[in-house]
């Protein structure tokens, strides 16, 4: 048998500890078959050779947690993810509107929260620029909105409308509307409103999203939000023979209003994915919201916060009900992957995954519980315990605007030095995998490992890194990507590292990571990434 493709002339990181470097690698159908000299002695007439040039081959990596549909439609509307300012933000819109007479609704995604002091956005400013269609803009972490005056007559929102459970409409002394919503109790009715673009336009912003993927290495993806008409979407883009550049898990939302009622559907569209999908697509994961987050004052913490004493944040779910929402998914075999990121959210999703085994017994059930900004010290042990795989966005173990302007004044000093505890949790035994959570943060992989080996910004800063004693390993890091998402995923069998008999999924670089510094990573060039053997970059 001879080698379809035959990669050499550089250094090959396996991932597996056993065997972690080697100088050549066979690939045959889509598999690994060989390496090192045995590699090479499969070279026939019709094999191609990948000449790594002096640079590495890896195992590719998966992405943990990002929205490639929702963040690919989103990114399509007004471009304010690039604005460094309200005036920014606002002459896009304006000008959108002005280029696009035709649209029914003005939306945009992906601006920065701490553009307005406080995270408080004001209508009028979009009103002076648009004030007679409507205008709904979502900040980089989906959970806040910025609507103008027409948008929030649309959704009826005014000086009487009541709080909504599981949100919050800011508002004016005078108790009308500022235009700022908080959390999807304040953000959906709004967002209802949107029409939805047309199926193809929903399948091309898809491809163009998994394409980028692939050109960043990347060839798994947990999609962690897919509502019950976005598994057409899913399904029409693998139809008809056209392979998408990565395989995706989709992880079917779920929310406390109405949730025993579908759960019939949950398993329904698990069987259509599972029966449609090609090969391409699972739906092994059920996605819970337990809280906010701390930007904007409704991530759920154990003691208030310390800008706003009297106020814990927002539970999504009480703790009793998140219980019985995971054990009856883990007992249809479903993976909980629940959004968590106050130290409160935290607990009652471990909580949540103890009752579940309690109540269903012992099985492979792997949950996720996914960003872990901030975790009470007597919580850590459990991740372990309980088997959860602890799923971080490496990019936001950092100092940034976010972090010094929104986030540490609303924890203060003891809590914000116990953010994203990566390390601690490694130490404990726990497993970890990354991701992106993008279009919240970049989905490049390298960027990650740089913000995760050296907790800097890319600027260096601070010196020795924010909460060094977080810092982690490049091996390690590489392993969160790779095998600890592929582990994620129920897959660690087929990827995630590089030995004969498993799927040739892999990412050619143009340098060696371990000849980089640490804090030049996001900077090293991907040549190339393969998706069981298929050169999708």
């Amino acid at each position: 048998m001879r080698a379809d493709t035959i990669f050499t002339g550089g250094r090959i990181h396996t991932g597996d500890p056993a065997n972690p470097h080697t100088t050549a690698l066979a690939v045959t159908a889509g598999r690994i078959t060989a390496l090192g000299a045995e590699a090479l002695a499969l070279r026939g007439e019709r094999t191609e050779t990948v000449d790594l040039a002096g640079g590495a081959l890896l195992p590719s990596w998966g992405d943990g947690h990002v929205h490639p549909l929702l963040g690919g439609i989103g990114l399509r509307g007004v471009p304010v993810r690039d604005c460094t300012s309200l005036e920014e933000v606002v002459e896009a819109v304006r000008l959108w509107a002005e280029q696009h007479p035709e649209a029914e609704w003005i939306t945009g995604d992906a601006f920065d929260p701490w553009l307005a002091e406080g995270g408080l956005f004001d209508a009028a400013l979009l009103d002076a620029v648009v004030p007679d269609r409507p205008v709904l803009l979502r900040t980089m972490d989906h959970h806040t909105g910025w609507a103008n005056s027409e948008a929030l007559r649309r959704a009826g929102y005014t000086a009487r409308t009541p709080q909504p459970v599981n949100g919050e409409i800011v508002r004016r002394p005078d108790g009308s509307p500022l235009g700022t919503l908080r959390e999807f109790g304040a953000l959906n009715p709004v967002r209802a409103l949107v029409p939805l673009p047309e199926l193809d336009e929903q399948v091309a912003a898809l491809r163009d999203t998994t394409t980028a993927l692939a050109s960043a290495g990347i060839t798994w993806i947990q999609d962690a939000w897919v509502e019950p008409a976005q598994v057409d979407t899913w399904l029409a883009a693998v139809r008809d023979g056209h392979p998408l550049a990565v395989r995706a898990g989709l992880g079917l939302l779920l929310e406390p209003d109405g949730w025993r009622e579908r759960l019939p559907g949950l398993a329904a569209d698990r069987a259509r994915i599972e029966a449609e999908g090609g090969g391409q697509l699972t739906a092994r994961a059920i996605k819970f919201f337990a809280d906010g987050v701390i930007e904007s004052g409704t991530a759920a913490l154990l003691e208030p916060y310390s800008d706003c004493p009297h106020s814990h944040g927002v539970a999504n779910w009480t703790g009793d009900e998140l219980a019985e929402a995971v054990t009856a998914v883990d007992a249809l075999g479903f993976q909980p992957h629940i959004h968590a990121i106050g130290d409160h959210g935290v607990r009652i999703a471990l909580d949540a995954v103890e009752a579940a085994a309690r109540r269903n017994g012992p099985r492979a059930r792997r949950p996720v519980i996914a960003h872990v900004q901030l975790v009470d010290p007597a919580d850590l042990p459990r991740f372990a315990e309980l088997g959860v795989i602890a799923n971080f966005e490496p990019l936001w173990a950092q100092t940034d605007p976010l972090m010094t302007q929104l986030t540490l004044p609303r924890l203060g000093p003891e809590r914000g030095a116990r953010q994203y505890q990566i390390a601690a949790l490694l130490r404990s035994g726990a497993r970890v995998s990354f991701g992106s959570d993008w279009p919240v943060t970049r989905y490049e992989p390298l960027a990650g490992l740089a913000t995760a080996v050296t907790r800097q910004t890319p600027d260096g800063l601070p010196d020795g890194g924010w909460v060094p004693e977080e810092r982690i390993g490049l091996t390690e890091a590489l392993a969160a990507y790779s095998s600890g998402v592929a582990h994620q995923a129920f897959e660690e069998d087929d990827w995630g590292v590089l030995r004969p008999g498993m799927r040739a999924d892999l990412v050619q670089l143009a340098a060696d990571p371990y000849e980089v510094a640490p804090g030049e990573l996001a900077e090293v060039a991907v040549l190339g990434t393969w998706l069981g053997g298929r050169r999708t970059h």
